[in-house]
């Protein structure tokens, strides 16, 4: 999955996406040690999509505790 298109997902559904994924990812963890995994690349990319979805979701929590600290400094000057 490519970042943008996670970027463009609203953030209670990438929220449930992410708990869909991780679910996934204990399938597949299981899976691989019954040896019923063929494509083990499947875990790396997995991972690697669960890890751009929660970055996603950081910088979304940080962008808006910096709007809300800016919009609470421009109360106090004002």
């Amino acid at each position: 999955m490519k970042i943008q298109d996670i970027r463009e997902i609203k953030t209670p559904e990438l929220i449930k996406q992410i708990e869909e994924e991780k679910k996934n990812m204990t399938d597949l963890k299981f899976a691989h040690q019954l040896k019923q995994l063929t494509n083990t690349s499947k875990l790396t990319m997995l991972k690697k999509d669960i890890a751009k979805m929660l970055t996603v979701l950081k910088e979304r929590s940080l962008a808006e505790k910096k709007s809300v600290a800016t919009n609470s400094k421009e109360g106090v000057k004002s």
